[in-house]
């Protein structure tokens, strides 16, 4: 018999909307409850998906023995918080990215997590998405040669208003921790460890990078490159650059339906990896196979990677001068 899986969703913005949808496409997933620290948001969150059960606090979300496994949508700057309560409660918790606002907080809490024998996992849906894995399998194969480089942006044009998430330090604003974790994630995902970086930016007047470009040496060889920005639209594509070709991630390249690979010598190739949905759902397959399995983390987006994901981030804002309020 199938054992469904009951979800509650902390915070109501667009990705918690994104994660609801995603949900709704899975036979063996619930969107069981909702909470937010304004009690009409959830209600209102809660009647237009179909929630059992609303809160107007996170707290009374974690206590409630029907909740089987938690999401955290909230703002970055909030996610430790909110992994903490969720842990302190046992519930396993697939938690947005960037998964905290630094190293040093994923390290308590993936400390905390091992201590409570609690499964949790990085929501970074890239890593689950058909065409990055048909992507992965064709590197393997040595279908470009031997992997020299990755370059991707991201970038969009945000008009300014200090109150917004992205500009708001408080918040953990910025590009970096917005979306320059893709393609710093994707070249590590591809690349692994990193040896070194280089980066500037060029910060806004609330004090948060509105566009920040970083070079990595990685410790097993090659070089990557990433760039985003809050001030212009980019093409949002990635390329892997090979001995013997290179492999396009088309647009957007963190959820790509489309391949393309030029082999040295041949004609372009383009492959169709169709996406299910918003593409959301492929992460909470992978939640819902690790805890049918019994695991404590996903082999696909190990604590490990995410905790090197934070320190190299926390090593590019060191660098371009960007610091959020209580660190």
């Amino acid at each position: 018999m199938m054992t469904i899986l009951q979800w509650g969703i902390l915070g109501t913005g667009g990705i918690a909307s994104q994660l609801a949808r995603a949900m709704a496409e899975l036979a063996d997933a619930r969107l069981y409850a909702v909470a937010s620290r304004e009690a009409a948001k959830a209600a209102s969150f809660a009647q237009t998906f179909g929630a059992a059960r609303h809160y107007g606090s996170y707290a009374e979300l974690v206590a409630d023995p029907a909740v089987d496994a938690v999401y955290i949508a909230t703002p970055h700057a909030q996610h430790f918080d909110a992994l903490q309560l969720c842990l302190a409660a046992g519930k396993p918790v697939l938690c947005e990215k960037p998964f905290t606002l630094n190293a040093q907080q994923a390290a308590q809490a993936i400390a905390l997590a091992g201590e409570r024998q609690v499964f949790m996992m990085e929501a970074m849906w890239m890593r689950f998405i058909p065409a990055i894995a048909q992507a992965q399998a064709l590197v393997a194969s040595g279908a470009i040669g031997q992997l020299q480089g990755v370059h991707a942006d991201f970038g969009f044009l945000q008009p300014f208003d200090p109150t917004h998430r992205v500009f708001n330090p408080a918040l953990g604003g910025g590009a970096l921790l917005d979306i320059g974790i893709y393609p710093l994630s994707l070249a590590c995902l591809f690349l692994g460890p990193i040896a070194r970086i280089q980066s500037m930016a060029e910060l806004g007047t609330t004090g948060v990078d509105e566009q920040t470009a970083f070079t990595l040496q990685h410790a097993g060889g090659g070089l990557s490159t990433g760039w985003c920005s809050l001030r212009a639209p980019s093409p949002t594509e990635a390329i892997l650059l090979g001995s013997q070709g290179t492999l396009r991630l088309h647009a957007p390249f963190y959820c790509p339906s489309r391949l393309t690979l030029q082999q040295q010598g041949q004609a372009p190739r383009t492959i169709s990896v169709p996406i299910s949905g918003n593409g959301y759902r492929y992460e909470l397959e992978e939640v819902h196979r690790c805890l049918g399995l019994g695991l404590l983390e996903s082999p696909r987006m190990p604590l490990a990677d995410t905790l090197a994901t934070l320190q190299a981030l926390d090593t590019i804002r060191a660098q371009i001068g960007v610091r959020h309020p209580g660190e």
